[in-house]
């Protein structure tokens, strides 16, 4: 279980504190999803989640602002009693005396944002999602190879980083080397990053650490990408048969409970890895958009067959 800290998201989002004097030290949020309290506001609390981050917007800040002011008192006394990590109030709307008091009563931190409820819950609950997914690590490199997220793996010293800075003097770009951390931030999507400790970093044996950033721009690295494809350097072993040659078997790794399409590929002397994985990407994607060379090529057997 992972947490994402209520000064993190201040400062993310440059929301406005309305009670300063409450420290957020410690304060952290173990939810993704949001609430909007329009339920508990009217006196309904069965199956309600005071754990997540609540949200007054205009219909919620609408009702409020037609009840009388001993139950707008009730309705918002009733709300902070039940413990809530933090109150956003949205739109820049006027705030209410009694969210105030009561805010502070309960040492519940309130905040204000210009954003419209619907763009800010959306933003807020992508967010949070980053900061609380599941997550591992794993020994590897991570590149944007022609838009395709592409980690390649293999057994130490087969030559994963020599590969990938050859692909970064062809243009691609650098997310993470030695340890990619992936974090499963929807049912079908794995995003990898880098741990800041070695960001932009990558080891050659004989040479030692380089810093991609400074050596080849800004232009050679990027933060973060999905993974699309693993690519997985193997010893050549000299038995042809144990190798996909036409690709029309999908193999699958899964990672966090995701399926991610897995070519292995042989390595041996003479071959150029930074090539095969330029064109491992690029199939991947026509796979994506409806065009698969392999099929076609089966296809074609099929169709000489029946001719004859």
């Amino acid at each position: 279980m992972y947490s994402a800290q209520v000064s993190k998201m201040v400062e993310t989002f440059e929301l406005e504190s309305l009670l300063p004097e409450i420290s957020l030290k410690g304060r952290y949020i173990n939810r993704m999803e949001v609430n909007r309290p329009a339920l508990q506001l009217a006196g309904f609390y069965e199956r309600f989640d005071n754990d997540r981050v609540q949200i007054i917007g205009r219909v919620e800040h609408s009702y409020l602002c037609s009840l009388t002011q001993a139950q707008r008192r009730k309705a918002l006394g009733d709300l902070f009693d039940w413990s809530i990590p933090c109150l956003i109030i949205s739109k820049n709307m006027d705030v209410f005396p009694e969210i105030l008091e009561f805010g502070l009563k309960s040492n519940t931190p309130v905040f204000r944002t210009k954003m419209t409820t619907s763009s800010f819950m959306a933003d807020l609950i992508n967010w949070l999602r980053n900061q609380l997914a599941d997550r591992v690590t794993m020994h590897g490199v991570l590149l944007d190879i022609y838009g395709e997220g592409v980690l390649i793996t293999g057994d130490s010293g087969i030559g994963k980083s020599e590969t990938a800075l050859e692909l970064i003097k062809r243009g691609h770009r650098l997310i993470a080397d030695d340890a990619v951390e992936i974090k499963r931030v929807a049912d079908s999507s794995l995003i990898g990053t880098c741990p800041e400790l070695i960001r932009y970093l990558i080891e050659l044996r004989g040479i030692g650490i380089i810093n991609v950033k400074e050596l080849f721009g800004l232009g050679a690295v990027k933060m973060q990408k999905t993974i699309d494809l693993i690519i997985n350097l193997e010893v050549w072993d000299g038995v042809a048969g144990g190798y996909d040659r036409l690709g029309l078997t999908d193999e699958y790794i899964e990672i966090l409970g995701n399926k991610v399409l897995c070519n292995r590929i042989p390595i041996r002397p003479g071959r150029n890895v930074a090539v095969i994985c330029e064109s491992a990407a690029i199939n991947n994607r026509q796979k994506k958009m409806g065009y698969d060379a392999a099929k076609e090529l089966e296809q074609r057997i099929e169709d000489n067959i029946m001719k004859s």
